[in-house]
């Protein structure tokens, strides 16, 4: 009778195990399928040469483009590349009250929420899914929402280096990397006072005069992902991020000439 059992029980394993494999084997296929269907940039005709410094297609102004001479990434695993403006990546956020946003969410929808002393800001996933970046201010201090829908990550980071100031926005383009985050792709962010492209998912900018800085996301005591009802439960005098907003993008912006103290202080050490 014990061997009998035992033979059941190996069977059963093995069959388990089994099932994991082609589960796991199907999940890499369908994730290879999804990355496959989606637009490769270098097979679009989005990196070039201009005056001997390699770019990447910006937007339909030569000005836009990415100077990306001796960065860190590979051309072949870029995805898009639609323009650095196409996405409302919010320069001035409007909000509303508590009451007023429970009119409109269910307890259930998902937000981020981010706070320090009495300022506290919340921000839907599904607003940010329209803007995915989200440049703001808590408590006097330059903050940013980000989330990247295509990697299901969402974070609140700073925007201060020292006394500089950076403004994110989405570059139009996502990357991948199988060995980074079991090869999500997640989107490239830019910032408007250098121009460098950064990677949410190494936490640092990966071309331009900030190659190797370091992204800053908030201390986790500042920020949380959660629920409408807890934010209503807990912060009934929260800011909600309004719905539906947008922009006239704008078409120059001041630039960081100097960015030597940002470098010395805040580079990334593994290069």
């Amino acid at each position: 009778m014990k061997k009998i059992i035992l033979l059941i029980t190996a069977v059963v394993l093995f069959g388990c195990k089994d099932e994991n494999n082609k589960e796991k084997e199907l999940l890499k296929d369908t994730k290879e399928n999804v990355k496959k269907q989606r637009p490769v940039a270098v097979e679009g005709g989005k990196f070039f040469d201009i005056n001997g410094k390699k770019m990447l297609y910006g937007g339909e102004n030569e000005s836009q483009h990415f100077d990306i001479s001796n960065y860190l990434l590979k051309d072949d695993q870029f995805h898009y590349g639609i323009g650095r403006e196409k996405f409302p990546a919010l320069l001035e956020p409007s909000f509303i009250s508590v009451k007023e946003a429970d009119a409109i969410w269910a307890d259930s929808t998902r937000f981020l929420l981010a706070y320090s002393g009495e300022d506290v800001k919340a921000y839907s996933i599904k607003d940010l899914t329209r803007h995915e970046v989200v440049n703001d201010v808590l408590n006097g201090k330059p903050i940013m929402a980000a989330y990247c829908i295509l990697a299901d990550l969402g974070a609140i980071y700073e925007r201060n280096y020292g006394d500089q100031e950076l403004t994110f926005a989405l570059s139009g383009y996502t990357y991948y990397d199988e060995e980074v985050w079991d090869g999500l792709d997640g989107f490239i962010l830019w910032d408007r006072e250098t121009e460098s492209l950064w990677w949410p998912l190494i936490g640092k900018a990966v071309s331009g005069p900030l190659k190797n800085v370091n992204l800053l996301e908030m201390d986790n005591s500042n920020w949380k992902d959660v629920k409408w009802k807890y934010i209503k439960d807990n912060y009934p005098n929260a800011l909600v991020l309004q719905s539906g907003q947008d922009f006239e993008r704008p078409t120059e912006w001041k630039k960081i000439e100097d960015v030597s103290f940002i470098k010395e202080n805040y580079t990334s050490k593994n290069k």
